[in-house]
């Protein structure tokens, strides 16, 4: 190849799971542990790696995403809309409930501003069957992309001026214009070659540098703000589907996978990984509703 960039598979395994589909890491700072879910299992997983406590709730319906809300509780993207939980999981109260026959709630992620920008996909993954849509602390919800086909990994430059997307079957990370509400002028970021996976979830770190995990790739790549890859952390499962920083310094990488549709699984499909002081993270934002 004509450009250089360097491999490892320094990780570690944080988490032994069997998750269907594990999805979302997220890192609540206000309690010192990684939120994340199984997507096909209806569960919200915790995990601090402080004591290496667990949690495990379960959610009436798919869960595509669950992040942190500024008083306390999660904000979750399930299959008929937006949900709200309270501290400690309960009460559960609609946001915002949207039901589609054959459509659910997939990744999502927290804007600058506090809004939610929860993405959809159907079952099918019907090419225009999904979208991506602002969702703010009132319930008011605001369409930003639609005919989107597997609607994914979102995430903000440092200064909160661009906003990277990946909607998964184009095999591209896109980028856009972010004016404070809305994603403007989207364009191509990074392509994913063919026999390299589908682009998943991502997170944007301090440098400004992407990070995605691939699909059917076994692999999580870096690219610079420029759009080169710049590093790639090769994984012993074949399904690696979101990456973020995590733990008190925001330097490691933690890194969900699935066994979903997969004949005979590496036994560590379905756990969450973990590559000690591999960068240095954002501070994430929690929901402001």
């Amino acid at each position: 190849m004509s450009r250089a960039y360097a491999r490892s598979r320094a990780y570690d395994v944080a988490v032994r799971a069997e998750a269907s589909l594990g999805e979302g890491p997220t890192w609540d700072a206000a309690t010192g542990r990684l939120i994340w879910v199984d997507i096909l299992g209806s569960r919200i997983h915790t995990y601090a790696p402080g004591d290496g406590r667990r949690t495990v709730m379960a959610t009436e319906q798919h869960v595509g995403a669950a992040k942190p809300r500024a008083g306390g509780g999660l904000v979750v993207n399930l299959r008929d809309g937006i949900g709200l939980y309270g501290p400690g999981g309960a009460p559960f109260s609609w946001l915002l409930r949207d039901p589609v026959p054959g459509r659910r709630g997939n990744d999502a992620a927290v804007a600058p501003d506090g809004a939610l920008w929860a993405g959809t996909m159907r079952y099918d993954e019907a090419p225009g069957g999904g979208s991506l849509t602002r969702v703010g602390p009132d319930g008011t919800a605001t369409e930003l992309l639609g005919d989107v086909a597997v609607s994914n990994g979102t995430g903000w430059s440092p200064d909160g001026r661009l906003v990277y997307y990946v909607d998964s079957p184009t095999r591209r990370i896109d980028v856009l214009d972010h004016d404070g509400q809305q994603a403007l002028n989207r364009r191509p970021f990074a392509h994913i070659e063919e026999g390299a996976g589908f682009p998943d979830g991502l997170t944007v770190d301090a440098d400004g540098c992407v990070w995605v995990a691939l699909w059917d790739g076994g692999a999580v790549r870096r690219y610079t703000p420029d759009g080169r890859l710049d590093r790639t952390v090769e994984l012993p499962v074949r399904r690696p589907t979101a990456c973020a920083f995590g733990g008190p310094d925001l330097r490691d990488l933690y890194i969900t996978t699935a066994r979903t549709g997969l004949d005979r699984p590496h036994p560590l499909s379905g756990s969450v990984l973990v590559v000690p002081d591999a960068g240095r993270g954002l501070p994430g934002v929690p929901f402001a509703g």
